[in-house]
């Protein structure tokens, strides 16, 4: 697709209209590796001249040929909504597709005894503080990295998240328990009063998100879990958990900064408190029958008789 004379080059313009326009670095990165797949599968047509079939026909591709899930799909709509009716003010061409149905899928969530596994199997002192502080305090992963030691408030037990998803700010909780491993992990550093929490080689950058999920993905293999876990597992966890202790869920939903309290409520449905404390209706039946039994749970049964 040649570039319009006289313009920046296409993608150089998508870019400049989502900063002017404060999107994150993150979108911005998203969107322009959509609109370049995009792109490349219509060469050499440029975008201009594309009708709504035409996304319909890509979409559909996304999702039948490269099986792609409903949410990346998603992603790619957001992308082309922007282009066309943000950039190119038609919105007529993707205004009557709807956007694919998202599945309804539930977090994993490890249990108490697996996050003290995980944490157990990291010897690192600055890879388990990075662990613990992400679970204990419910932190994205992007969130963890890019830390400050000034935003930590360690009088009033908070942590300040700065410009989170979506670009928005939040406090969210600092573990007393931790203080003493992280005060030990500060001193071991040697690091100053402000500045990267968990600095990469270079001091003047903090650490790799991808860096800190592969030391999760050791510790995962380590400690023999077998259930599909990631950074964010540990921010489910410490939402499913706080919740089991009995935590209203209006503060978890502040805690994890989410704007509804229905993307909260996902957690009521895996919580050990709520289902996980109904009793089947097997467990009420008179167990007695033989031919329902085991013979070792029929002999237990005749013996608690006696």
């Amino acid at each position: 697709m040649a570039d319009d004379k006289h313009t920046l080059g296409f993608y150089e313009t998508v870019r400049r209209e989502m900063r002017l326009r404060n999107y994150s670095h993150k979108t911005i990165k998203s969107y322009i590796s959509c609109l370049r797949s995009f792109v490349k599968y219509f060469s050499p047509k440029h975008p201009r001249t594309f009708t709504e079939d035409d996304i319909k026909k890509y979409l559909l591709h996304l999702l039948v040929d490269e099986k792609m899930s409903a949410s990346s799909v998603n992603q790619t709509f957001n992308a082309l909504r922007f282009l066309y009716v943000e950039l190119y003010k038609k919105p007529f061409v993707i205004g009557s597709i709807h956007r694919p149905m998202k599945e309804k899928k539930l977090p994993d969530v490890l249990n108490e005894e697996e996050v003290m596994r995980i944490f157990n199997a990291v010897s690192n002192l600055k890879h388990r503080s990075m662990l613990m502080l992400a679970y204990a305090s419910g932190l994205r992963v992007s969130e963890l990295v890019q830390l400050r030691i000034e935003d930590i408030d360690g009088q009033r037990n908070l942590i300040h998240i700065r410009d989170a998803k979506g670009k928005k700010d939040r406090y969210t909780i600092f573990p007393q328990s931790l203080r003493a491993q992280l005060a030990t992990y500060w001193k071991t550093y040697k690091l100053d009063t402000k500045g990267w929490l968990f600095p990469g080689e270079n001091l003047d950058k903090h650490l790799a998100a991808r860096s800190i999920q592969a030391v999760l993905t050791r510790a995962i293999r380590a400690s023999g879990i077998t259930k599909p876990v990631s950074m964010h597992s540990l921010r489910h966890s410490f939402a499913t958990h706080l919740l089991e202790h009995g935590t209203d869920l209006r503060y978890i939903q502040a805690l994890l900064g989410h704007q509804s309290v229905r993307t909260t409520e996902v957690y009521t449905h895996v919580s050990a408190k709520g289902i996980g404390q109904v009793r089947s209706p097997l467990d009420f039946l008179n167990m007695k029958d033989e031919h329902l039994l085991p013979s070792s749970a029929q002999k237990l049964l005749k013996s608690k008789d006696k």
